[in-house]
């Protein structure tokens, strides 16, 4: 004589099923825009060091060359910025550009991304002011 299992002690139902996906669906939709919001916040994290790097190399050359640019502003590698420093997981050295205005301690570092998805920039001058609107990220952000 054969033994019978109890029908309700056979595997899960086609509704427990589908309340399980459904609940795995949720947790997708939750999870998936945190990722990205948390990447690109690393990503900004990198750029903005590496244009604080800019910025404070800027600064010591100007505290050892009289205060000011002279006709010809300095190129970052004659500030000596390592090109290395600069790069990172996210950011690439040439990603950066650094602008300065002859005669004066003005100047402006620009991060203008080649792997920044949605093309967002990120600008500071050299009081550490960042430039805002349409198209800048901030460290605020």
């Amino acid at each position: 004589m054969r033994s019978r299992t109890p029908r309700n002690a056979s595997g899960f139902t086609l509704i427990e099923l589908m309340i399980a996906v459904v609940i795995v669906a949720i947790l997708a939709l939750v999870a998936v825009p945190m990722y990205q919001g948390n990447a690109t916040s690393a990503r900004m994290s990198e750029a903005v060091t590496g244009a604080g790097v800019v910025r404070d190399s800027a600064r010591v050359w100007l505290a050892t060359h009289g205060g000011v640019f002279g006709n010809t502003p300095p190129t970052m590698a004659e500030m000596f910025i390592d090109m290395a420093d600069l790069g990172g997981k996210f950011v690439a050295p040439s990603d950066y550009t650094f602008s300065a205005v002859a005669g004066t301690a003005t100047f402006k570092v620009t991060y203008n991304p080649s792997k920044m998805p949605g093309g967002m920039k990120y600008e500071v001058d050299h009081a550490g002011v960042e430039t805002t609107g349409a198209g800048y990220w901030t460290s605020g952000n």
